[in-house]
């Protein structure tokens, strides 16, 4: 696959994890992942005024960039469906690896909020996924 159509893909997952995370993370489940933070998680959360959102987008775009490398360079994924299911994986897959190995070693957030986290990073994962496959796949007959 040509790498100006595996950086494009990257790029389109990469806003829509910025887009998703900040619309199920920023709004819908905002005082439920409140609630899930111990005083010490909350204790090293940034204020919604002193995010560092330039560092946010290069860690979506990142995360975009890895799917459509993954799916474009070595899996061949280039449908909606299988992007989606893909991504649903590996973005699961990722967080369990990282918000587990979290858990065990710090007291920022309960076990209800690891699952929680989970459930809804391979949710992102998923729509991620889909739109990074269907630009991979666009163009195709």
């Amino acid at each position: 696959m040509r790498t100006n159509k595996i950086l494009l893909a990257g790029l389109a997952g990469g806003v829509v994890y910025f887009l998703l995370g900040w619309l199920i993370y920023g709004m819908v489940l905002a005082s439920f992942m409140d609630g899930q933070s111990t005083p010490e998680g909350m204790a090293v959360m940034r204020p919604d005024d002193g995010m560092v959102f330039w560092a946010m987008i290069v860690g979506n775009i990142a995360g975009g960039m890895l799917l459509a490398v993954i799916f474009g360079r070595w899996a061949n994924i280039s449908t909606w469906q299988t992007g989606a299911m893909a991504g649903a994986v590996i973005a699961g897959l990722m967080a369990m690896s990282f918000d587990f190995l979290l858990y065990g070693t710090t007291t920022m957030m309960t076990l209800t909020g690891v699952l929680a986290d989970i459930v809804v990073y391979a949710v992102l994962g998923a729509i991620g996924g889909a739109v990074v496959a269907m630009v991979l796949g666009s163009g195709k007959k």
